[in-house]
């Protein structure tokens, strides 16, 4: 009787270190990701088009979806897209970066699941649909459709920094995955 007691706290105790391991590692991409957000918003990139960015810290969300649960991943977006909206930007800057970041999220999500995409097609997938996200949104706050002719040159845009942020995060997976505990994985 005693040893079931025993057994039932050694598991007990072995669930909240997980769950203690799960909040730190999401903090600590939040944390990443932030600072991400804060060094590209540093980097002066001019190409003529207003709107592009890089998106390097959507280097955290691809990355996540390969070695944190779907849920966890979308707390980081959600975390990541408020805080930095707060720190370094203003309300609207959080309405255009939640609805890209959250349909972003469900595309690669989706992607990844069913198995025919590669991170980089699946980080594509992620920058192109970010961008539909924030016109979507646009042309419902300015009540303009014809932000719409924008939607190509930012789907271009989208496509490229999709390549280099999938291409970055397939380098980093191996590291990353080993200290993240991979076996957590899910989906």
């Amino acid at each position: 009787m005693k040893k079931q007691g025993q057994q039932k706290k050694e598991y007990k105790e072995c669930g909240s270190a997980s769950i203690s391991r799960r909040v730190s590692s999401g903090a600590m991409l939040v944390a990443l990701a932030m600072i991400f957000s804060y060094v590209e918003s540093l980097i002066p990139i001019n190409l003529g088009v207003p709107g592009i960015k890089l998106g390097v810290a959507n280097l955290v969300t691809v990355t996540g979806l390969y070695i944190l649960a779907p849920m966890e991943v979308f707390v980081v977006v959600i975390l990541r897209v408020l805080l930095v909206g707060f720190m370094f930007g203003n309300g609207m800057s959080i309405l255009y970066s939640l609805a890209g970041g959250i349909l972003s999220f469900l595309v690669m999500l989706l992607l990844k699941r069913i198995k025919g995409f590669s991170m980089i097609g699946v980080s594509i997938a992620g920058g192109v649909s970010h961008n539909i996200g924030q016109i979507a949104v646009a042309m419902c706050v300015l009540e303009n459709t014809k932000l719409v002719y924008y939607l190509p040159v930012l789907m271009i845009a989208g496509t490229i920094t999709g390549i280099l942020i999938g291409v970055v995060s397939q380098k980093i997976l191996p590291a990353v995955s080993q200290g993240a505990g991979a076996e957590r994985k899910n989906g």
